[in-house]
């Protein structure tokens, strides 16, 4: 009998967040499967055969449907399970389409500069790589651009979509908080002069779903250096029970 245990299957970046966000914002039990991609593991035989033949994380297993691309997730965990949890997607078309421009206006300008910034101030360094000087200054004034188009957004409504938070706030939050972390004041600077943009950013870093989020965030950055998975966790608890394999994770033909 196969196991009907939602399963996400997720490693170290930001989209994987997203996932992780939504799933705790709707409360639902699920198991964690930690993906070392940085190391090749979502690109293995296995992998690319059973769960995503692109090799990337995020991957959500929820009975016999498998989903990867995070706004695929979180889209139809808002739909699939619309009243459990926080209501991420409104029920009035007009409101939808206008939380649906919002995901695209992410998709489109803000994350690109965004997992550019991530790459060449994160990523990059993690893997012992140089940084790109120049695309990161180049970003950091992009970044400042669509920034004000965001400031007069949120003065408008506390939310990119309206009053409430949606699928469309939700996305942001990840990269944002990565750029956060970064040594870089001037990112902070950017986000924070603008005072409509600050409070926005910090009423989600409130939100209890992403203070697990941020919890499981941390395990996940352990697991990389433990290189052990799953870890099994309970939306009921901030609790983490970590499941260690004996055998080390086999990379290449599995």
């Amino acid at each position: 009998m196969a196991d009907s245990k939602m399963k996400l299957h997720c490693g170290w970046i930001f989209g994987n967040s997203a996932a992780l966000f939504c799933i705790n914002e709707k409360g639902l039990d699920f198991e964690l499967v930690f993906v070392d991609w940085l190391a090749g593991e979502a690109k293995t035989k296995t992998f690319l055969s059973t769960l995503n033949p692109f090799g990337e994380v995020p991957v959500l297993e929820d009975g016999d449907l498998k989903l990867f691309e995070p706004k695929a997730i979180t889209r139809y965990l808002a739909e699939q399970y619309k009243n459990v949890g926080t209501n991420l997607l409104p029920d009035d078309p007009k409101k939808r389409a206008i939380v649906s421009m919002w995901m695209e206006v992410d998709t489109n300008q803000f994350l690109p500069i965004a997992s550019t910034l991530i790459k060449e101030l994160i990523i990059k360094p993690y893997q012992g790589l140089a940084t790109d000087v120049t695309s990161v200054q180049e970003n950091k004034e992009k970044l400042s651009e669509i920034l004000n188009i965001y400031e007069t957004r949120l003065g408008e409504s506390p939310y990119l979509a309206g009053e409430s938070f949606t699928l469309a706030d939700l996305h942001h939050l990840p990269p944002i908080d990565y750029l956060l972390n970064t040594e870089e004041e001037e990112l902070k600077n950017l986000i924070y002069s603008r005072p409509n943009v600050a409070a926005w950013v910090e009423k989600m870093k409130m939100r209890p779903a992403w203070l697990k989020t941020v919890v499981m965030k941390n395990h996940i950055v352990d697991l990389m250096k433990q290189r052990r998975l799953p870890i099994k966790l309970d939306s009921s608890s901030h609790d983490l029970t970590v499941v260690a394999q004996k055998t080390a994770v086999a990379i290449g033909n599995n």
